[in-house]
């Protein structure tokens, strides 16, 4: 038996079973999330509203941003049980109540069918996405934290993003094929397949991750009775800076709702095929596999502020060169831009945030200081398609406003992520905790 073996025995941690599961979680949850974005920008607008002109998709878009509402809900709610019955549990909701609203949304009738009940119906599936992509993160991030070896947090957590883009990959390839069919047939029951297809991938994933343990240091938290009642009580009371500064600098992930998902329409408007901005997304995405934990290792070894820094500032820098090569002509200048900005920009910040947030809170509030903060910080992330389309983001000359909206949101996320504590040695079972000055 190896040395590794032995010691995740003797310790209670499996941390290479731990970032199995989260990153196999997060792909299914991230393929039916990115489903839904790459519709939003090139189906729904045909289909669930009156007409197809700018007006239906901004609202369309829009509808991609109602997740972004509930997810602070569901942080609420499902950190609290996070904290109280374990990460595990969680989990293996958030997989089925997202895989249950995907296929529902494969199942919705049209505008032209039953009229504004149709978007009605398509913003619920939505909310109750944005409720179970809420706990999946947060609680991936902090079950396989706890699992990881003090040494290698950022590089074990870092594969529950890398999920993400599994999940993006995924669907940005179910999508190709549908967009290349013929308009009567794929604005009619083409679209809806890669929904339904969501049920078999959950069904894969809830048998990998059932078998996972809870994290040891919440089955001894909770053998010695050192289960917060209310999480929320202490989280508030001792780490508001800390949940403040995640919002902060949870903000970054605007970047990559523009790139996924505004991106794809503002590329159809400069002359784009769908089908090429789909490989755009899935391109990048495919080389975020790769670089992520690579920058994660980085992290581990120098530190995970200047990592995430480096990710928001020169993902920002590059945003508008990238958006000005969709109406240059030249395809390979463009993908090569795409994967500098994302797969060598922003997969830096993305790789390193779950270690990076997830260690400034002590493990009685793990959980809910991660779900809490990020969900809050990502309403600006869901609603950015929506905003940057609505100030003309998506026209001739949109690339300027696409280009000031990724530079504000990144230098907010640096400067929160200049007054974080750097936690990269800091032991993990000594990770937030708050010395109460004697009275």
């Amino acid at each position: 038996m190896s040395t590794k073996t032995v010691t995740e025995n003797t310790t209670g941690k499996t941390p290479g079973k731990a970032a199995l599961a989260s990153f196999m979680g997060s792909a299914v949850e991230y393929y039916d999330f990115f489903i839904f974005a790459s519709a939003s920008a090139l189906i729904f607008p045909h289909i669930f509203f009156p007409s197809g002109d700018e007006a239906a998709l901004v609202m369309s878009l829009a509808t991609f941003g109602f997740a972004y509402v509930a997810r602070p809900v569901g942080a609420v709610i499902l950190g609290h049980f996070g904290d109280r019955i374990g990460p595990q549990k969680v989990l293996m909701f958030t997989l089925l109540l997202m895989g249950a609203a995907t296929f529902v949304i494969g199942c919705l009738p049209t505008f032209e069918q039953v009229g504004w009940l149709s978007p009605i119906l398509l913003v619920l599936c939505r909310l109750a996405q944005g409720i179970s992509a809420a706990g999946e993160q947060a609680g991936a991030s902090s079950l396989t934290l706890e699992h990881a070896p003090d040494h290698r947090r950022a590089f074990f957590t870092s594969w529950t993003l890398t999920g993400t883009q599994g999940g993006q990959i995924l669907a940005a390839m179910v999508f190709i094929p549908v967009v290349s069919l013929p308009d009567d047939i794929k604005y009619s029951w083409g679209w809806r397949i890669p929904f339904w297809l969501s049920a078999v991938v959950v069904l894969v994933t809830f048998f990998i991750r059932r078998t996972l343990h809870e994290p040891p240091a919440f089955e001894e938290a909770k053998a010695t009775g050192q289960i917060a009642k209310m999480p929320l009580v202490p989280l508030v009371r001792d780490y508001w800076r800390d949940v403040l500064r995640v919002i902060l600098c949870a903000f970054v992930a605007a970047i990559s709702t523009v790139f996924t998902n505004l991106a794809l329409a503002y590329g159809v408007v400069v002359g784009l095929e769908q089908g090429v901005t789909l490989w755009l997304v899935v391109t990048a995405n495919f080389f975020a596999l790769f670089t992520q934990p690579q920058f994660a290792k980085l992290a581990d070894r120098i530190g995970r502020k200047p990592v995430f820094i480096y990710g928001a500032l020169s993902s920002a820098v590059l945003m508008p060169f990238y958006m000005l090569s969709m109406s240059s002509g030249n395809m390979v200048l463009v993908f090569v831009l795409a994967v500098l900005t994302f797969s060598c920009g922003y997969a830096a910040a993305n790789a390193v945030w779950p270690s990076f947030y997830g260690e400034m809170f002590s493990a009685r509030v793990r959980f809910s200081g991660l779900a809490v903060g990020t969900q809050l910080g990502f309403l600006l992330a869901g609603f950015a398609p929506a905003i940057v389309a609505a100030l003309g983001g998506v026209q001739e000359g949109g690339w300027v406003v696409i280009a000031l909206f990724t530079a504000v949101v990144a230098v907010i996320a640096s400067l929160s992520a200049l007054t974080a504590r750097e936690t990269k040695d800091v032991p993990t079972d000594t990770l937030g905790i708050r010395i109460i000055p004697a009275k």
